[in-house]
């Protein structure tokens, strides 16, 4: 006589079965997973020397690879905090930083250097590469797509940079990066000169005289000897009129014809 098949058994034994296969597969997944990862996590330069990842990111770098030099100056830096190619190398990756458009990073980078190494001798290059960040840092992507004058961008960075080349000439005037630095203080004199007036400008077109008269007094006295001088003591005199102050507005006129005698009438008309 055949015996009746227990179904509870059978489903019992299938659903043993089917565990056993789901966590077989299972613990090969993990472990092909797990060699996949550490294979990811491998690390190619376990067991370089200083030199070796110091060449490596000056090689890099001089190739024009700046995140490859970054990568490999940090490494060097947290292997080997306290070793000869530390101080240098943390010097390097702020120009690495620069060069791969991370303004801010390689800013904090040269303050980080300066406060470990007061008394490096490559401190003028320090000072004047810091300048150089500021006096070439980029704008919004707007001004990018759309660039305007370097005068019409905000001028804090402009006063830095200024500060900063002020700094490595005062401290040192020797330095062979002083002519580069004085040059472009020049430049920036001007440039912060008709960023003044160019707000001035501004306030006289919204009618609010005094502001521009502000402004453009600010402009006389704190950058002489620029182009914008013409146009700020044009605004100021304009100003002035509006304002009913005919006296300061007689003297501004004197100084225009002594200083400028081609100026034969003085424009009051602002767009």
């Amino acid at each position: 006589m055949k015996m009746p098949i227990n179904n509870s058994n059978y489903k019992g034994n299938t659903m043993k079965l089917w565990t056993y296969f789901l966590s077989i597969v299972l613990i090969f997944l993990l472990s092909a997973c797990s060699g996949l990862s550490s294979q990811k996590q491998a690390d190619p330069t376990k067991g370089y020397s200083a030199n070796k990842l110091f060449q490596d990111a000056q090689a890099a770098l001089k190739s024009g690879d700046y995140g490859e030099a970054i990568k490999k100056y940090e490494i060097l830096q947290a292997r080997y905090p306290l070793g000869r190619f530390a101080q240098q190398s943390l010097l390097e990756s702020a120009f690495a930083y620069y060069k791969y458009d991370e303004a801010d990073t390689a800013l904090d980078t040269i303050d980080r250097y300066m406060r470990m190494y007061p008394r490096s001798p490559k401190m003028d290059y320090a000072i004047y590469l810091r300048g150089l960040i500021n006096f070439n840092r980029g704008g919004s992507i707007i001004d990018k797509i759309f660039p305007r004058s370097f005068s019409d961008l905000d001028n804090v960075r402009q006063k830095e940079a200024f500060h900063d080349f002020a700094k490595l000439l005062t401290r040192y005037p020797n330095s062979e990066y002083a002519k580069d630095a004085k040059q472009r203080m020049s430049f920036l004199k001007n440039s912060l000169g008709q960023s003044e007036v160019n707000i001035a400008k501004y306030y006289m077109t919204r009618n609010a005289y005094l502001a521009a008269f502000n402004r453009a007094d600010y402009t006389i006295s704190h950058h002489q000897g620029t182009p914008a001088i013409i146009e700020a003591l044009r605004i100021k005199y304009c100003a002035a009129k509006a304002l009913k102050k005919q006296q300061i507005a007689n003297n501004t006129k004197r100084v225009i014809n002594l200083n400028f005698p081609k100026i034969k009438t003085i424009n009051c008309t602002f767009k």
